[in-house]
């Protein structure tokens, strides 16, 4: 049976008003009391309720975080990060995968309400911003993790996707590479700025990327893996591939190998996260790396200052990615 306020009053000799006051850290309570109150909460392993502290008005020191897929190592790594920034404060996150579901993301959303946390993390392309529009409402703090949208107001914590598809392309041009394949994650705003940038560096030495070489997919297995036949089923084949995620890249180079197509002497790859996937491949995959934990940081930071002033206005902060080699491009010069 569940222990309630009156047990740990009962056992340590005082009223319900007391053992309520040194919960919330109100009232004028003697150090001798509260260090009594606490002992027996620690004895008895008694948890507050946090759904009982949100109806008095109190916080419940939980974050709801919502990210598209917690199988893509990226989100799963942001998902670790994000609960370690948190527990630093004190606070725990309650993390929900949506799977690039409507529905599912409307359902954990109005889930998130009822457990009544203190903010919300979103990591997903919202698939209806009437959804966030009415979370802001409530006056709910929100904060776009990696995601970003000129007509919502909240803190934006990303990572400057256009300069780092721009980092991937000079690099292959470095390289020697001019005919060059691109596989652009299709459900994010975030692959299409990095083809973007990966266009624009081509683009300064003069060269256009044709859109025959551009195949677009999800950051899933099947469709990555679709995408890498695509490519490797052409007639002139690239001498390197950008794919915009490690799992894409990391697939890539798995269906090579399947074709007996070898990496990098055949094609390079280069990918984009930095994630796990980039230190296990076979060759170990160069790729653009996003400063996870320090985006982790920022954005429990940032939420935590909205939910002490939740009238604050919204901050956008964009960090640089940077370069990680390995193993994965060949050097043609």
């Amino acid at each position: 049976m569940k222990l309630t306020i009156y047990d740990v009053a009962e056992k340590a000799g005082v009223s319900i008003a007391t053992v309520s006051k040194v919960l919330n850290n109100t009232g004028r309570i003697s150090n001798k009391t509260r260090n009594r109150v606490m002992e027996i909460m620690q004895e008895l392993e008694y948890q507050p309720s946090t759904v009982a502290s949100a109806l008095t008005g109190k916080k419940t020191f939980t974050i709801g975080v919502l990210v598209p897929d917690i199988s893509n190592p990226f989100f799963a790594e942001v998902a670790r990060a994000l609960e370690n920034s948190a527990r630093e404060t004190g606070y725990a996150i309650i993390l929900c995968s949506t799977d690039y579901q409507r529905e599912r993301e409307q359902d954990y959303l109005e889930l998130l309400l009822k457990k009544q946390v203190d903010g919300i993390i979103i990591a997903t392309e919202p698939k209806g911003w009437k959804v966030l529009n009415k979370l802001q409402s409530k006056s709910i703090p929100l904060l776009m993790f990696s995601i970003d949208h000129p007509s919502f107001a909240s803190h934006v914590v990303t990572t400057d996707d256009v300069r780092g598809g721009y980092l991937a392309g000079r690099y292959l041009l470095d390289k020697g590479h001019t005919k060059v394949a691109v596989i652009a994650e299709l459900n994010r705003a975030s692959g299409l700025l990095r083809l973007q940038g990966f266009k624009h560096s081509l683009a300064d030495e003069g060269i256009n990327l044709d859109e025959n070489d551009v195949v677009y997919s999800k950051s899933k297995i099947e469709e990555a893996k679709a995408a890498a036949r695509q490519i490797l089923k052409l007639e002139v084949k690239p001498t390197a591939v950008f794919a915009s995620t490690d799992l894409i890249a990391a697939i890539f180079i798995n269906e090579a190998r399947k074709a007996k197509v070898a990496i990098p002497n055949d094609i390079s790859v280069i990918g984009f996260d930095n994630t796990i996937h980039a230190e296990l491949a076979d060759p170990g995959l160069t790729t653009i790396a996003q400063p996870i934990e320090e985006l982790a940081q920022y954005a429990i930071q940032k939420l935590l200052l909205s939910i002490g002033n939740p009238d604050m206005p919204g901050h956008r902060i964009m960090l640089a990615p940077e370069l990680v080699e390995r193993h994965s491009v060949r050097d043609l010069n």
